[in-house]
């Protein structure tokens, strides 16, 4: 047993110098601490990264059946109050959703950002007929512009509309005098507006757009009303504080118009955005999934009026179209194998390095103070 141990001293890939043959240096002791200090800091670094999930992504067509999107926002427009802003949406299949704000909530804000109000739920709908009412003692006038019953001042409105009249006293309507018409106008610009909240509409491309007054339709045209004011008067700066579609993940590509703030030099201005949109499939470590959208942008604004020639409506407008492709990302442990790997690459590879830069050093130390004896000498 002892020959057999006295043979195996033979592979031994480590031998050891006698203490008294040991050389110390001050440069070998600071070599040693950087060492010692870059080893903690690479383990660290390694360890931060193993506990990490490993996330490998995937490029497919999308065969998702799922018939509707969200869309969240969160925008704040300082020089609007929230009397005079509209929330509208569309898509390419033709369904029209006006004032589409059952979702949404709009908070009055001073010209500071600060709210001065509790946020509303705005429910608005807007009324393409009225129906002609069998008690005739309650069948409000409609001034001459229709031949049936407008008890609501929304029901005056339309018939106006309806007529292309213009409504210039407002509050010599009797059917609009609760609404503090006039009380709102000294406000319009006195205040901002925040909206928020979320929209469901149908999975296909599409748009929305936030614009100063009334939206209704004429003639199959969506059209906002901005009496009594001119398009110049309004200031469409804004905030865009969020905008996600799906299930919101904090990440650039899922949110790349997070705290955009963008300035009208003037009146009348239209922003517009176009967005692609790509759907994207989310898989934790414990299986569940999460759908959301990544998406791309592209910015446009121009000035909408008479004396420049450009077509629109002063406003936000949102574009977006769907990709017919979908990323999957999926989470993954990593292996512990490859991090003890790694672990011991580090440790050999500093300590190797740490060893020839100290025999360097200690060789150029030492070939110094010989060519400096040997000059005292002579």
């Amino acid at each position: 047993m002892w020959d057999i141990l006295k043979k195996m001293r033979r592979f031994d890939a480590y031998p050891k110098t006698l203490e008294d043959v040991r050389i110390q240096t001050y440069t070998g002791g600071a070599i040693t601490i950087i060492s010692i200090i870059i080893m903690n800091l690479l383990f660290w670094s390694e360890f931060l990264n193993y506990v990490t999930p490993d996330i490998t992504e995937e490029l497919f067509v999308d065969t998702s059946r799922s018939p509707k999107i969200q869309i969240n926002l969160d925008f704040v427009i300082p020089k609007i109050s929230c009397d005079f802003l509209a929330l509208d949406a569309m898509d390419s299949s033709g369904e029209q959703h006006l004032e589409m704000d059952h979702n949404i909530y709009k908070r009055r804000l001073d010209l500071d950002g600060k709210p001065i109000a509790d946020p509303d739920k705005v429910n608005i709908t807007v009324s393409k007929n009225t129906t002609q009412s069998n008690n005739k003692t309650e069948c409000g006038s409609c001034y001459g512009a229709a031949d049936r019953c407008c008890n609501t001042c929304e029901d005056v409105k339309e018939a106006y509309r309806e007529k292309k009249w213009a409504l210039d006293n407002i509050e010599s309507i009797e059917q609009c005098k609760n609404e503090k018409y006039s009380e709102k106008l000294k406000t319009a610009f006195l205040q901002g507006c925040q909206i928020y909240g979320s929209l469901i509409v149908n999975r296909v491309s599409g748009s929305f757009h936030i614009a100063p007054g009334e939206s209704f339709s004429v003639s199959h045209l969506h059209v906002h009303d901005v009496q009594p004011f001119s398009s110049n008067d309004f200031n469409t700066s804004h905030r865009i504080r969020h905008l996600s579609f799906g299930d919101r993940i904090e990440s650039h590509t899922h949110n790349p118009l997070k705290d955009l703030e963008v300035y009208a030099n003037e009146g009348s201005t239209m922003f517009q955005y176009y967005i692609k949109i790509v759907p994207t499939a989310y898989i934790r470590k414990d299986g569940s999934i999460i759908s959301s959208n990544q998406y791309s942008v592209t910015k446009h604004q121009k000035v909408v009026s008479m004396i420049s020639g450009e077509s629109g409506m002063p406003g936000i407008f949102f574009q977006y179209e769907l990709s017919p492709l979908m990323v999957k990302y999926t989470e993954k442990e990593r292996s512990f194998g490859h991090f003890i790997t790694n672990l011991c690459a580090i440790i050999g590879g500093v300590y190797t390095v740490a060893g020839l830069l100290d025999t360097v050093v200690y060789y150029f130390v030492k070939m110094m103070q010989r060519n400096t004896s040997l000059g005292k000498f002579s």
